[in-house]
C-alpha cells in the first residue's frame, strides 16, 4: 500500500497550534517522521509545539522552495510509494494555497497517492470570510507588480474586473511594502470602492475593517512588517 500525503496547516504566527487547528492535525503529525517544508527552521518550530514529545533528530525534512531543483522534487514522493506517509508543511498558514507545496499536490495526484487535506487557518479564506463583500464569486491574484506605474495599472484593471462581473478582487503584499500599497489604492481606487484590510489574522492584535476608499483617506492604520491581507470589491 502506498503511504498518503497529508497538507498540514501551520499557524499565522507565534500562537499555539491547538488554538486555530483541530486535535487531530496533532495526531497526524505525531504519526509521520517525513516531511516536505518551506522553511526547516519554521518546521521544526512547529513541529515541537504541536508535538512537544516527538524526537526531532528522528525528522527528515525535504526542502520545497523557489530554489530547489524540480528534479529532485520528482523524488520527494518515494517514501509514498514504499508505504511510509508524508506531511506537506507551508511557513504559515495551509499548503499549496500561494505557497509552492503545489508541486508536491500534483506529483502526488501523477502517482497515484492520497491527497488529505487537513483543516487549519487559511489567511486568504478567514480575511474573505470577515471582508463583508461576495462570497460566491471572489479571485486571489498573489503579489501585484513592485514597479509603481504598472502596480496601479492592475489596480486599475482589477477594480474594473470587479466593477463588470461583481467579483471580489484578493491580493497581497510584502509586509514591508503594505504602506505603500494602501497609499497607491487611495490615489488609484473610486471613492465608492470598497477595501478590505485584514491583518495579523488569528493573532492578539488582529485588524480586519472595511471601508471605502473615501472613508480610508482619512484612516492610516499601523501595517508595518505586519501580513495583510487587501481585497477589494467595486460598486
Amino acid at each position: 500500500m502506498k503511504g498518503n500525503l497529508y497538507l498540514i496547516p501551520t499557524t499565522l504566527g507565534d500562537n499555539e497550534p491547538l488554538e486555530v487547528m483541530p486535535i487531530s492535525v496533532k495526531a497526524v503529525v505525531e504519526q509521520l517522521t517525513h516531511f516536505i517544508v518551506e522553511n526547516e527552521k519554521s518546521a521544526r518550530r512547529f513541529i515541537k509545539k504541536i508535538t512537544p514529545l516527538k524526537s526531532q533528530p528522528s525528522l527528515q525534512l525535504k526542502l520545497i522552495d523557489k530554489y530547489v531543483n524540480p528534479i529532485e522534487v520528482n523524488t520527494y514522493l518515494d517514501a509514498c510509494l514504499e508505504g511510509e506517509s508524508i506531511g506537506l508543511l507551508s511557513e504559515a498558514g495551509v499548503p499549496a494555497v500561494a505557497d509552492p507545496g503545489s508541486d508536491v499536490v500534483k506529483l502526488a495526484h501523477e502517482k497515484g497517492i492520497r491527497v488529505v487535506p487537513l483543516v487549519g487557518p487559511s489567511s486568504i479564506l478567514m480575511a474573505m470570510m470577515a471582508s463583508g463583500m461576495n462570497g460566491q464569486s471572489f479571485a486571489f491574484n498573489g503579489y501585484l507588480p513592485i514597479e509603481a506605474s504598472q502596480r496601479k495599472k492592475e489596480i486599475k484593471r482589477l477594480e474594473r474586473l470587479s466593477k463588470e462581473q461583481g467579483q471580489s478582487q484578493i491580493f497581497i503584499e510584502t509586509p514591508y511594502r503594505n504602506h505603500k500599497m494602501l497609499d497607491d489604492l487611495k490615489t488609484t481606487l473610486s471613492p465608492n470602492t470598497r477595501l478590505c484590510i485584514a491583518a495579523d489574522i488569528t493573532m492578539p492584535k488582529e485588524y480586519i475593517k472595511t471601508f471605502t476608499i473615501a472613508a480610508w483617506k482619512s484612516q492610516s492604520p499601523e501595517l508595518h512588517k505586519i501580513p495583510a491581507i487587501f481585497i477589494i470589491h467595486a460598486s
